[in-house]
């Protein structure tokens, strides 16, 4: 039997728990701060890598293009090239720059 004076073991017990239940609270809210720093952290990086690429591709199609174009001004008959010949010294002569087309 139990006297008035003496505390229990149910007592003690339910305070521990209590403590615990409230550490592990308080736990948790730690956690999802983290997590919560931690997926921001993240998708910002992701926002970087989006950005970082489209530059990427922005580049390589102006290159590309410059590429293509590099090849159309190449002379392969086109009418509106004119012809200049190197005659020595300073001196050259062009043809076909005073003609309609």
């Amino acid at each position: 039997m139990e006297t008035v004076g003496t505390s229990s073991g149910k007592a003690t017990g339910i305070a521990w728990r209590s403590l615990a239940t409230v550490a592990g609270a308080v736990a948790t809210s730690v956690a999802v701060a983290v997590a919560a720093v931690i997926a921001v952290v993240f998708a910002a990086t992701l926002v970087v890598i989006g950005f970082m690429a489209t530059a990427l591709l922005g580049l390589a199609a102006f290159a590309f293009r410059g590429r293509s174009s590099a090849r159309a001004a190449a002379p392969s008959g086109d009418p509106g090239l004119i012809e200049a010949r190197h005659m020595g010294g300073h001196s050259w002569v062009a043809y076909g720059w005073n003609e309609r087309r």
